[in-house]
């Protein structure tokens, strides 16, 4: 079905039901063609008066009892007694769909399948998708998001039928106005009746026009209840003026708008029945009075389950079936005793209290449905890639939209969210109930550096303490609250010591809270106004989100919510207290940090992307071209593809242990450092007017001036045409001809004189970078002006950068760039914070240093610069970096905050001598003019990035058809520089064309 006739279907059906009419429209599986209309009529000839009463009857199914002896005497029940339908509850999808074929094989009648799948077919079986749950849905604002709902409603028909199911006992359309009931309450949209009615027709919508037949419940309404059905006949006290104003009106508009099915709840209505104790199943005057002839209904009228107490306590087995077909019930959902419900029914209709002609139309009512589903033309369930086919990636997309859009904010204390200013914030994220780090922690820690405390109510009262201890470190904290239980009963979950854990926190005047459980939870952190509590309460929060659930989903994107990737527009479906109303909810609006998603959110097939990049990668790991890698890539600023892919190294032969490439590892960059630091470093001085790209060498190092390159331009310089030499081997000046180190130069010991560490057992004089800068000086130039790619500036630059700021060129980076940006693991020498197992080795340095380099810039010359230059040096992981690379994709503004004005960033990174065959920006690497491979064969004229020789990459195509962003970063001169495989096979760039390819694909 398009878009387009998705769109219109639900607007016609407003429409619809907003008119209301005296005979509700004919249901749609009422409506057959000429052939399905010979079947029933055949089938229904074919049938004793008997065997019509048994297609009124569905009995309970499991597949996952596990016992051949249960699936045949649930085979011989059925087969036997030749009843409708059968109505499945746990299990597996394999397994109930091998059940399901084994029943259908056997019944002459084809068998009604059904299930109660509210919130997908996850409700009963694994390996299934899971939607949200109505309540969650009840927080999604706006008409246009009921078409998520619709297309939430489509795909769940698709699986159903695809799995064999004709029949979703759903949607609740019960308006929830009782914060304690017991059995509905997260299962409703709200106690709003308009937004639920809208919500659940959008929902029926979705399912019918898909072929699945849908039962709204649980008539005439069970939300204002504090009794659960399932264990005792519930009493609704009401009017029925009272009952017409708010329960009765979903059930009329969506009756009037053609919902197929209604289920009828157990429930005790003295206003529409004043029999004592006797149910709403089993009452004429509400099933057969009220909603068949007052309402009009003409669809089939399901029981709720005939097992439960809120029948069963006043009203047997066998008699209570009886009474439900007498009241005017359909289909009897959960029959306990099959034998003792046909004796019964048919007794009735030996004496004259039921009719032959009401149970043969009832009869026909059901072999249309089944006419309508398809089993006229009956066919087994395919079980060839059944598990696949019920789990779309599409649904895994749709979930996130539905999460996102239901995420509520009911206190943002002076706009605290979504967090700015990553600089000035020390973040610990406190899982409260969680001894593992969470989804939430882990997505927060994508963001900026976030360090983890996890508790829970049996978190011993010492570990707690040296926790508050390690807290008062932190200006704000980020309380992730799991509740594992959504259920009242059991107090959402919510533990008294948890309670005390979380006003605790809420009491340091530091803490976001976010309640992943039952809304309702709310009530149970909330003290009254005038308690000493107060100042605990969760009120006092500096913020507070409410995602309704517990799921991935709903942590990942809590978390991008607070970090400013995504908005948040959900409001309260329901009132907790009178702090916390129906239709609370703040709008916060992004700022442009980096979205976390899956590769469908912008078009793009994950399967073809992952197989694409998985083979060309994959070919690298088997010929051995690097070790591992990790690649990241993002377009229209969403992160849609981070992988990491094999081992540090390829054994423990030299030291280092083959440890799975983790995406949290550092890596060194390589010449990727010349884009991360010097340039970027740059293009702020070019911004605040003191670095001029077309001034002399000399005016910004005077060391130069009477030297040969005092005139060289600048911006000859940065494109690598001002004839300077590509690299100079400045360790080889150490030595003597003997091997020996020269005076001042290296030793085997730190001493305050020799004080540069270039290895655990290698220490170069102080003074020696000095040596360096001359040699440079006095370095000659090639002869013609040409494109030569040179190292030489770029170590120069942290000394023009402390020229021109006073700052130390790594304190600069961090403070301008890296911590705003929230790109903590940006560093040189990271050794200093991160442990050996973070950090990917590179080489096996056999001529300079003699050892393994783990954790020091490979680059000898930088080595020799205590790790720090302008063109080599700077470690970190593939997430920040493409943090830097996204600021430079949308123009020099990252997450609100301008760090180069888009002026500069398009001098930069455009064609400086296109007419001269350079195809180089300033500082940036950009395509060749015909095509060599250093970037994408699709790259646009307008893209640019940078490689590094360690085997790292990164690339941003700003053109709108792409707008992409691409980091991949690997170790590939381990053991070893003399291997080149990765450019022999061109991985790096591949693997970016296959991102273009993506792309283009998902276009067409």
């Amino acid at each position: 079905m398009t878009k387009r006739r998705s769109i219109l279907s639900i607007l016609f059906s407003v429409i619809l039901f907003t008119t209301a009419s005296a005979q509700a429209p004919t249901p749609v599986f009422q409506q057959l063609t000429e052939r399905q209309n010979r079947w029933v009529d055949s089938v229904f000839a074919s049938l004793t008066p008997d065997e019509r009463i048994a297609q009124l009857i569905m009995v309970a199914g499991y597949s996952n009892r596990g016992r051949a002896s249960y699936d045949d005497s649930l085979v011989t029940l059925v087969r036997t007694n030749k009843l409708g339908g059968v109505v499945f509850f746990q299990g597996g999808p394999v397994r109930q769909a091998k059940l399901t074929n084994r029943l259908q094989a056997l019944s002459t009648v084809p068998l009604l399948i059904a299930m109660d799948a509210e919130w997908g077919l996850a409700m009963r079986l694994d390996s299934t998708v899971r939607y949200p749950y109505q309540m969650t849905l009840g927080a999604m604002q706006g008409t246009a998001t009921d078409s998520l709902i619709y297309r939430m409603g489509a795909n769940l028909a698709r699986q159903s039928r695809r799995l064999g199911v004709h029949v979703n006992f759903a949607p609740s359309v019960d308006v929830n106005n009782n914060p304690n009931n017991p059995v509905i309450n997260f299962r409703s949209f709200g106690e709003d009746k308009y937004a639920v009615t809208r919500k659940a027709l959008a929902y029926v919508r979705g399912m019918q026009d898909n072929r699945l037949l849908t039962s709204i419940k649980h008539f005439p309404g069970h939300g204002d209840t504090g009794t659960d059905s399932h264990y005792d006949l519930p009493l609704i006290n009401k009017s029925r003026a009272q009952l017409d104003s708010l329960e009765l009106y979903p059930f009329r508009q969506l009756i009037n708008a053609g919902a197929a099915g209604v289920m009828v709840a157990h429930l005790s209505i003295p206003a529409l029945d004043t029999t004592r104790n006797r149910p709403s199943t089993l009452s004429p005057a509400i099933v057969t009075d009220l909603l068949k002839n007052e309402m009009g209904f003409q669809g089939l009228v399901f029981s709720d389950a005939m097992n439960m107490k809120g029948v069963t306590k006043f009203f047997p087995s066998g008699q209570a079936d009886r009474y439900g077909i007498e009241a005017g019930m359909d289909v009897l959902e959960f029959t306990e005793d099959v034998p003792a419900a046909l004796l019964q029914i048919k007794q009735a209709v030996a004496e004259g209290r039921i009719s032959q002609e009401s149970l043969d139309e009832r009869c026909r009512k059901v072999l249309r449905a089944k006419a309508w589903v398809g089993l006229d033309q009956y066919k087994p369930i395919v079980l060839d890639n059944l598990v696949r086919d019920i789990n779309p990636v599409q649904d895994e997309l749709l979930n996130r939209q539905m999460t996102e859009a239901s995420l509520t904010v009911l206190k943002n204390d002076r706009n605290l969210l979504p967090l700015q200013r990553l600089d000035t914030l020390r973040i610990a994220s406190v899982a409260v109930e969680s001894e593992k780090i969470t989804a939430f922690q882990q997505m927060a820690a994508n963001y900026t550096q976030v360090d983890h405390f996890n508790i829970t109510s049996k978190t011993p009262d010492s570990t707690l303490a040296r926790m508050r201890d390690s807290l008062r470190n932190y200006n704000l904290l980020l309380v992730d609250v799991h509740l594992n239980n959504i259920r009242p009963g059991t107090n959402y979950g919510l533990q008294a010591k948890t309670a005390a854990l979380v006003s605790e926190l809420v009491a340091t005047g530091k803490a976001v809270v976010t309640v992943f459980g039952n809304v309702y939870a709310l009530n149970k952190l909330t003290f009254p106004a005038d308690t000493v509590q107060m100042s605990r309460n969760i009120e006092q929060a500096r913020a507070i989100v409410m995602p309704y659930q517990l799921t991935s989903y709903a942590e990942d994107l809590s978390a991008q919510l607070i970090f400013g990737a995504i908005g948040a527009s959900g409001k309260l479906p329901v009132t907790v207290n009178q702090r916390f109303r129906v239709g609370d909810g703040i709008a916060v609006r992004p700022i442009g940090r980096m979205k976390y998603t899956i590769p469908e959110e912008v078009g793009i097939d994950s399967r073809f992307l992952t197989r694409q990049v998985d083979s060309l990668v994959n070919v690298g790991l088997t010929q051995r071209a690097f070790p591992g890698c990790v690649v990241q890539m993002a377009k229209d600023g969403k992160v849609i593809f981070r992988k990491a892919y094999g081992s540090h190294t390829y054994d423990a032969s030299l030291g280092a242990e083959p440890k799975p490439v983790d995406l949290n590892d550092l890596f060194d960059m390589a010449s990727v450092t010349k884009v991360s630091t010097s340039t970027p470093a740059l293009m702020r001085m070019v911004d605040e007017g003191k670095f001029n790209v077309d001034g002399k060498m000399a005016d910004y190092l005077p060391f130069l001036k009477k030297s040969n390159k005092a005139n060289l331009v600048w911006r000859d310089v940065l494109t690598h045409q001002a004839r300077l030499k590509a690299w100079i081997p400045f360790w080889r000046d150490t030595k003597n001809e003997d091997g020996s180190w020269k005076p001042r130069t290296f030793r085997n010991e730190r001493s305050a004189r020799y004080s540069i560490e270039v290895t655990d057992s290698l220490y170069l004089f102080r003074n020696y970078p000095k040596t360096i800068y001359e040699q440079i000086k006095e370095s000659p130039l090639n002869e013609k002006k040409e494109y030569v790619y040179s190292d030489l500036s770029f170590i120069l630059y942290p000394q023009v950068i402390k020229r021109l700021t006073g700052e130390n060129f790594e304190d600069y980076l961090k403070s301008t760039f890296y911590k705003p940006l929230g790109a903590t693991t940006l560093t040189y020498n990271p050794r200093r914070f991160y442990s050996l197992n973070r950090i990917v080795p590179t080489e096996y340095d056999s001529l300079f240093r003699q050892t393994l380099i783990w954790g020091r810039v490979h680059d000898e010359g930088a080595a020799m610069l205590n790790g720090l230059s302008g063109h080599a040096g700077l470690f970190g992981t593939a997430n920040d970096l493409m943090k830097l690379v996204e600021m430079y994709r949308q123009r020099g503004q990252y997450a609100g905050q301008r760090f180069i004005s888009e002026k500069t960033i398009a001098e930069f990174t455009r064609y400086q001598f296109p007419e001269l065959g350079n195809r180089r920006g300033l500082g940036f690497e950009k395509p060749s003019f015909t095509f060599t491979g250093n970037a994408p064969r699709s790259a646009t004229k307008d893209s640019f990035g940078h490689s590094g020789f360690t085997g790292t990459f990164t690339w941003i195509d700003p053109d709108p058809t792409y707008n992409l962003s691409y980091v991949f970063l690997s170790n590939r001169v381990y053991p070893t520089r003399n291997n080149n495989r990765i450019s022999t096979l061109n991985t790096r760039t591949n693997v970016a064309e296959a991102f273009y390819q993506a792309i283009k694909r998902g276009i067409q």
